[in-house]
């Protein structure tokens, strides 16, 4: 089955976190609502315990999103499982930092969804061997689950992505970002392998042209970046060529796409 079926006039809507303008981000709760809303895409962000387990929170801390404080990678899974994950919205107490597993055990359910999953753990000095086994085991989850062909593997770090590439033979669609200043390191052109690259909302001094010019260079697809809010922004990303647009707010983003006939 062909999953990745966005294109200009049919606008693909990503989850970013979920549905965080309403739901607790990176919640099993947040993720569901945004999933029965309708969203083509979950986008959410993987990160390790201290006994290795694999968690869905985008920080490195877990100060901004849970009742705790410190390190996500200080914390036991059973230590993180203790913090209350809602964030002090409404009807968000008692909510949790979910695994990896309990993410993959809801989405299975969804046959058409697809997942833009992140790799926060980079490969910097004292860390590779952690981030690239954290890659590792993702991977093998998402096989575990039967995920291969709806996800794209996405990351800041170009170390990383150029290590997916390499040691999976260039198998697994590749999100990264534009422009190539916001990777955080890499050898390899990361236009000439990736699938889409996010680009509305990353850097204000990107132009239409710069955008355009790069998909017809390099054929790689336009996503655009959870800035994407409202009518103005959407007729950006639009003006762009963007065939993906990952927000906060989906309920509004596919409102406006709807009116727009770019969303089916």
């Amino acid at each position: 089955m062909n999953y990745w079926t966005q294109n200009a006039q049919n606008i693909y809507v990503a989850g970013h976190r979920g549905w965080p303008a309403r739901y607790p981000e990176n919640t099993l709760e947040s993720f569901q609502a945004a999933i029965e809303l309708g969203v083509d895409q979950i986008e959410t962000d993987v990160r390790v315990t201290k006994d290795g387990e694999l968690v869905l929170i985008h920080d490195a801390t877990v100060d901004r999103t849970t009742s705790g404080s410190g390190k996500v990678a200080d914390y036991t899974l059973a230590q993180l499982k203790q913090l209350d994950a809602g964030n002090g919205l409404r009807d968000g107490q008692g909510l949790q930092i979910p695994t990896l597993l309990e993410f993959l055990d809801l989405v299975k359910n969804y046959p058409t969804l697809t997942l833009d999953i992140e790799l926060k753990e980079y490969p910097i000095p004292g860390w590779e061997d952690t981030a690239y086994r954290v890659c590792d085991q993702t991977i093998a989850l998402l096989e575990q689950y039967g995920l291969a062909d709806r996800i794209v593997l996405n990351s800041f770090s170009g170390r990383l992505n150029e290590y997916i590439l390499e040691k999976y033979g260039g198998k697994y669609k590749q999100h990264v970002y534009f422009p190539q200043s916001h990777l955080r390191d890499g050898s390899i052109d990361p236009y000439s392998y990736a699938y889409c690259t996010c680009v509305v909302g990353v850097d204000k001094e990107i132009t239409a042209d710069d955008i355009i010019a790069l998909h017809r260079k390099t054929g790689v697809r336009i996503w655009a970046g959870a800035s994407v809010k409202d009518e103005a922004t959407i007729d950006k990303a639009v003006s762009y060529g963007a065939e993906l647009i990952t927000c906060n707010n989906p309920d509004e983003v596919l409102r406006i796409l709807r009116e727009k006939g770019l969303h089916s």
